[in-house]
């Protein structure tokens, strides 16, 4: 028999809250952290606001900031929720084998000093043939650029940061699979777990793409919304006027340990991972498949493995961005994988109040499923006011329901046809 792997703390910086309770308070009350950029200015961009983390302090989680002074947002970010993870699990009162811990992250890129390379540009271009003269660009950089700061740029930085800082001397990961990278990771964590190279894990995600190439690069495909009159009802998944995604930031860190590991030292279980699908699209880089193949093979991977019926699901997670694709597609492939029951199983995107965190959305949205199953609340998709017709489930729209949750499906597709989906079940011995 496989080993079972449960979840025994969990942390999240968020645009709705910098602590596990305020987010999960405000996901409850159906508030909206969507707001005007302050990270740059943004005044003249097509999409002028995002879901950005809001008084962030990184010296709350860490005595000593020195060692990150150079990193960005998405590493800052990192570090306070896995503090917040680590100490809920109590593992730092444990004898677990530093050996035996591990590391798996779906975490993003760092942020460039966009005003700088611009300026870099700038200098080297030669005025009267508009190249840019490459020596120039070159010695300017080396000269300009600081070998550290630029070093925390790479996605794996991340991992590494959070082994010396919780001495996890196990596997150690990082993927980028886009949107569905942290619950990518989830996903492998758990089978590191299962297949016994590890007791534990610390596993999930963290991103911030809000700064100009971020910004630029998603205005560039068309992907976010424009409604700059109006943030706080830009993000709208499954209503009929939506109009694009909104870009947000922030981390959510899980702790992943097997199951008599945590027994053993009396560990509290927020819930177990039961299920996890991953599959790709292998259709085109920036579209999903029209028939949803992938995801339904995903969300059908996940059931199989968790050895669960359809009808045994109690809420769905949805990818949900708010894009007029996405949430079509997803829709459809939920209906065809759930067959008539589709339209018994409350569906909600949690993207609608905080935006889309990137890499690390699936492991905040893993998070909100572990709370649900823990208060028997599933949380709303708010701005939900224009039904329609080829978005035709229950999206629980615009205020949260008591619902008895047993098990939890949550969705995430990514750029380049990624597909994860996960469940989490109650915890029974």
């Amino acid at each position: 028999m496989r080993r079972r792997v449960v979840i025994t703390g969990i942390g999240a910086i968020t645009p709705i809250g910098n602590s596990i309770e305020e987010m999960w308070k405000a996901q409850q009350e159906a508030k909206c952290g969507i707001s005007t950029i302050t990270h740059f200015d943004a005044s003249r961009f097509p999409t002028t606001f995002a879901g950005e983390v809001k008084g962030f302090q990184l010296d709350k989680y860490v005595a000593d900031t020195t060692p990150f002074q150079f990193s960005g947002k998405n590493i800052h970010y990192a570090l306070g929720a896995a503090r917040q993870a680590y100490d809920d699990s109590g593992l730092s009162d444990s004898d677990l084998d530093p050996g035996r811990l591990g590391v798996y992250l779906g975490a993003g890129e760092g942020q460039q000093d966009f005003l700088m390379i611009m300026s870099i540009i700038a200098q080297a271009q030669n005025t009267a043939t508009g190249e840019v003269d490459l020596e120039v660009f070159t010695r300017e950089g080396l000269a300009r650029m600081h070998p550290q700061k630029e070093m925390e740029q790479e996605p794996n930085m991340t991992a590494g940061h959070l082994a010396a800082v919780f001495n996890a001397q196990g596997p150690n990961l990082n993927c980028l699979t886009a949107c569905a990278a942290s619950s990518q990771a989830i996903g492998e964590a758990t089978e590191i777990i299962r297949r016994g190279d590890a007791d534990a894990m610390i596993s999930g995600g963290a991103h911030s793409m809000i700064h100009p190439f971020g910004v630029t690069g998603f205005n560039l495909l068309t992907a976010l919304s424009t409604r700059n009159s109006s943030p706080q009802t830009a993000s709208r998944p499954f209503d009929k006027d939506r109009d694009g995604f909104v870009l947000g930031e922030g981390a959510g860190i899980l702790i992943l340990e097997e199951l008599e590991h945590a027994k053993k030292r009396g560990a509290h279980i927020y819930g177990e991972v039961v299920g996890y699908g991953s599959t790709a699209d292998a259709y085109r880089i920036t579209d999903i498949h029209p028939e949803g193949r992938g995801a339904i093979a995903c969300m059908k991977m996940a059931l199989q493995d968790a050895g669960l019926n359809t009808d045994e699901i109690d809420y769905i997670n949805a990818h949900g961005t708010s894009t007029e694709v996405n949430d079509k597609v997803e829709t459809l492939a939920i209906k065809q994988t759930f067959g008539e029951g589709a339209y018994k199983i409350p569906v909600s995107s949690i993207k609608s109040m905080m935006g889309h965190l990137i890499a690390a959305a699936g492991s905040v949205e893993a998070i909100t499923c572990l709370l649900s199953i823990r208060d028997g609340v599933t949380p709303p998709t708010i701005n939900y006011t224009t039904p329609d017709p080829d978005c035709d489930l229950d999206y629980i729209p615009n205020a949260a329901r008591e619902r008895k949750v047993r098990r939890a499906l949550s969705n995430s597709f990514g750029f380049g046809g990624q597909n994860v989906s996960l469940i989490f079940s109650e915890y029974k011995a």
